[in-house]
């Protein structure tokens, strides 16, 4: 079985070894062997779960509640239903976080449209006109 160093996984994941080491500190790397001078040896399994860690960490996820899930798995199938019901919650999470993004592009995207109107125009009171245009047609 191929083995990875701290740093090489650090690499990998697009992390520094101090985060990692800090995960390890906070209890999030449990699976990871040591070496008998007390170096982490990580195997792809490793990199795969802390893979999760951090899609669990992107959500919003605070490391105490990543920690929860990293021992319920550690307990087993008993646990399955709260591993479940956990990600269903991410998901919720999620979801909302896709719908205020949303919000937040149809504003940008109506600035880029006034700006590139108002460049094209050479002026912002391209905009103006059109409102007072607007106002007069009702």
């Amino acid at each position: 079985m191929k083995t990875y160093s701290i740093s090489e996984v650090a690499k990998e994941l697009n992390l520094t070894t101090y985060t990692l080491r800090y995960y390890d500190k906070e209890g999030l790397l449990p699976f990871v062997e040591r070496k008998a001078n007390g170096t982490r040896i990580f195997n792809q399994s490793d990199i795969e779960a802390l893979k999760i860690v951090e899609c669990l960490k992107s959500t919003g996820m605070p490391i105490k509640e990543i920690k929860h899930f990293i021992d319920w798995c550690g307990e087993g199938d008993s646990t399955l239903q709260k591993r479940y019901d956990m990600f269903m919650e991410r998901k919720a999470c999620v979801e909302a976080q896709l719908e205020e993004l949303k919000k937040t592009m149809e504003v940008i995207e109506h600035k880029c449209s006034y700006y590139k109107t108002a460049l094209d125009a050479g002026t912002e009171d391209i905009h103006k006109n059109v409102h007072i245009a607007a106002s007069l047609t009702k």
